[in-house]
């Protein structure tokens, strides 16, 4: 009998022990999302902050490259903090394919706020090179269409008919899009990285231009290049799937990896606002 109760009570203590544990691991979990959210929270406040500073510098000018590009990134950041904060409530979202909409779209919206500064640089460098500029800008429209129009194909073909199917080719099509992205800083950042080296008047500006031109190619060619072999990597490796509700290791260290750390280092390296006004002109860039 006493044995017996001995027995008992260890096993009910094991339980117990078992129990602490999982909470303790869930704990650690939701420290995990929380910090995700919290840093994804503070970039897009970074970005609307520059936005509004940029507005009250130079607000005739309308919505330039550089506002679009802050707005995109509070965007961007503020969905993602949202959806890693209420990860529970998107996970309840029915149909499954709203839940996907929350998790793809501000990727979309990623390539599309960075691939701006591709085609801001291809325009200063076809400009510089006297080359037409007129295809740019449509070009760089209709590729972002293209791509939100097969997205949203991806998203009916879940609405209708969920499978692994579709979501191996979702993250396919995601490998692809995210690739082009590196290759067209790759492409574009280089072109102006080395025409600026080439310039033949040295100054501090044509100095600190080369630095940004650089810094910024290699972070977005390599945070994009990242994000293309790891979602490849995902659809031959299931253990790699990246669900925001589970895998806080690995969804930490892609997040930050591919945008968070990326985000933050090109806001702090384009942080210059545009020359001050005085008597209605701007003050020369010395």
């Amino acid at each position: 009998m006493g044995a017996s109760t001995a027995m008992m009570e260890a096993g009910m203590q094991g339980i117990a022990d078992w129990w602490r544990r999982v909470n303790a691991s869930t704990a650690w979990q939701e420290h995990i999302f929380l910090g995700l959210a919290i840093a994804y929270a503070v970039i897009a406040l970074v970005a609307l902050i520059q936005l509004i500073r940029i507005e009250l510098r130079v607000p005739e000018y309308g919505w330039t490259t550089q506002k679009v590009f802050h707005l995109l990134n509070f965007i961007v950041n503020g969905v993602r903090a949202a959806v890693f904060c209420f990860r529970e409530n998107v996970q309840a979202l029915s149909p499954e394919v709203l839940q996907h909409i929350l998790l793809d779209l501000p990727g979309l919206l990623f390539f599309t706020t960075y691939t701006l500064l591709v085609l801001f640089w291809a325009e200063i460098y076809h400009q510089a090179r006297s080359l037409p500029t007129d295809n740019l800008r449509p070009a760089f429209l209709i590729t972002n269409a293209v791509i939100y129009v097969i997205q949203a194909c991806i998203w009916v073909c879940l609405l209708w008919s969920p499978s692994s199917v579709v979501l191996t080719v979702a993250k396919i099509f995601f490998a692809v899009v995210s690739l082009v992205a590196a290759f067209g800083f790759l492409l574009y950042g280089g072109r102006l990285f080395l025409m600026l080296r080439r310039f033949p008047i040295e100054s501090k500006g044509r100095r600190k231009k080369l630095r940004e031109v650089g810094c910024v190619t290699a972070i977005c060619f390599t945070c994009f290049t990242i994000r293309s072999v790891i979602m490849a990597f995902s659809v031959f490796y299931k253990g790699a799937d990246l669900d925001v509700l589970y895998h806080p290791i690995l969804n930490a260290i892609y997040y930050m990896l591919v945008e968070i750390i990326p985000s933050a280092l090109v806001l702090y390296i384009l942080r210059k606002l545009p020359p001050k006004r005085m008597g209605g002109q701007y003050h020369p860039i010395q």
